[in-house]
């Protein structure tokens, strides 16, 4: 080893054909999702046959389960950009400074929600309604989630560090382990089978939290005795200003990217419950649903990121032009397979949630209306990927900030003030129209800037 750099054998994402290599570092990430879609959806459903009310304390959980979600992805981007980047330059020293440091950020983010878990939870719902029944059952489920995010937290950031050096099968056991056992553990803590105590929300909270917990573990042994490209050592180990800065670059982009949706959604909930709370319950279903069709594509985007970061680092443009058009091309697909679904069967999948009459006349429009705006998305959700794995996290951020706060919001707002709530629907093909036509623009700056000087 000299100056850092250490020769070893080309890795997979620089000599497989990109195809095959898209598909095996994709597919365990998009099964994965899958099954994370399916128990959130699960979740939601017990939750359901619970009442009504604890459905809508669920969905307004949601701003604050999405801000966790978009604090570890977004950690995990920038560990995954930085350390593949590294991998792709032959220099593990500094790949391995990224995934120590990665760790120690994660664990600050475990301390600070873990604080909010115990001291704001209860104030998060008084602000968004005064209905008793909603507010207690808010804080028994989403406290727990917040004060035991270790495992959250931990899950992602360990699963991150697989996904950078091309292991994604391995996040795909870890991650359909988790969702396996929090599917069984839901029915027997949240209704009290096996002489176990009924638990309602909370039950729903801690089967998730042992499901991430397990999952967490996992990933911890697949890092330590199947990725040996990274060496986690911590001995000595101080926080390093100039790589925290360079995992941040990225990482901070996107944790404000994801948690716009969390204002995005807390905004809604607001707008919608000037209507009734069951359109708060009908939204927050379709979260869920839409997990099944969004999940795929951001499984999808596991995959192809870490192939671009590795192959703008070893500066090889025609392997980084063709992941990018069969990325769009695969999300694209998937989208519209979505848009069908959501066209043709609104109504069952809205009874699987135990959907009042009240909620089918709300739900049916609304999945049909919001579906629309599929037919564009599946562009614009791999292009952000792609300005993150370019290093241009800047840009994925003005997209979905001009989406969700310059455009949707607002739109919905208006689009309230007709006294319909089928009206306010509408604002999501509005909003994603918006975030095709800005997402094509940068992508002609990106090939122009970032692939097109790189040698063929």
């Amino acid at each position: 080893m000299g100056g850092g750099l250490e020769y070893r054998p080309e890795n997979k994402m620089g000599v497989m054909p990109i195809r095959r290599l898209l598909i095996t570092m994709s597919v365990p990430m998009m099964l994965s999702m899958v099954v994370q879609a399916l128990y959130n959806v699960v979740d939601s459903m017990f939750v359901a046959r619970i009442s009504e009310n604890a459905l809508a304390a669920v969905s307004l959980a949601f701003p604050i389960q999405n801000f966790m979600i978009a604090i570890g992805a977004g950690t995990g981007v920038g560990i995954n950009a930085l350390l593949s980047r590294s991998l792709g330059e032959k220099n593990t020293v500094k790949a391995n400074k990224a995934a120590c440091n990665g760790l120690f950020l994660a664990s600050l983010s475990f301390l600070i929600l873990a604080i909010f878990g115990l001291f704001g939870v209860r104030a998060f719902f008084k602000v968004q309604t005064q209905v008793t029944e909603i507010i207690e059952y808010g804080w028994e489920y989403l406290s727990i989630l917040c004060i035991y995010s270790f495992a959250l937290f931990g899950q992602m950031t360990f699963e991150r560090l697989l996904q950078s050096t091309g292991k994604t099968f391995y996040t795909m056991v870890t991650q359909a382990t988790g969702a396996i056992i929090n599917i069984i553990l839901d029915p027997v803590l949240i209704f009290g089978y096996w002489g176990l105590p009924e638990m309602g929300t909370t039950g729903a909270a801690v089967a998730t939290v042992i499901g991430q917990t397990i999952a967490m573990f996992l990933a911890i042994y697949f890092n330590f005795t199947k990725n040996q490209e990274i060496q986690l050592v911590f001995k000595g180990f101080k926080p390093e200003r100039e790589v925290i800065k360079r995992i941040y670059a990225v990482g901070i982009p996107t944790i404000i990217m994801i948690s716009i949706g969390s204002l995005m959604t807390f905004g809604m909930n607001k707008i919608l419950l000037s209507f009734t709370s069951t359109a708060v319950a009908v939204f927050g279903v379709y979260f869920r649903v839409q997990g099944f069709v969004f999940m795929p594509v951001f499984g999808l985007n596991n995959g192809m990121v870490p192939i671009l970061a590795y192959n703008l680092g070893a500066r090889k443009r025609g392997r980084i032009t063709k992941t990018i058009k069969l990325s769009m091309t695969y999300a694209i697909c998937i989208m519209v397979v979505g848009f069908f679904i959501l066209q043709l069967v609104p109504d069952r999948l809205l009874l699987l949630f135990k959907a009042s009459a009240e909620m089918l006349t709300i739900g049916v429009p609304a999945f049909r209306i919001i579906s629309i705006s599929y037919i564009f998305a599946g562009f614009c959700v791999v292009a952000g990927s792609v300005f993150q794995a370019m290093g241009n996290g800047m840009m994925s951020l003005f997209v979905s900030l001009a989406r969700q706060i310059g455009v949707l919001l607002p739109a919905a707002y208006l689009l309230a003030q007709t006294g319909s709530v089928n009206m306010v629907w509408w604002a999501f093909p509005i909003a994603e129209i918006a975030s095709l036509l800005t997402s094509g623009i940068f992508m002609h700056q990106i090939y122009n800037q970032e692939i097109r000087p790189l040698p063929k």
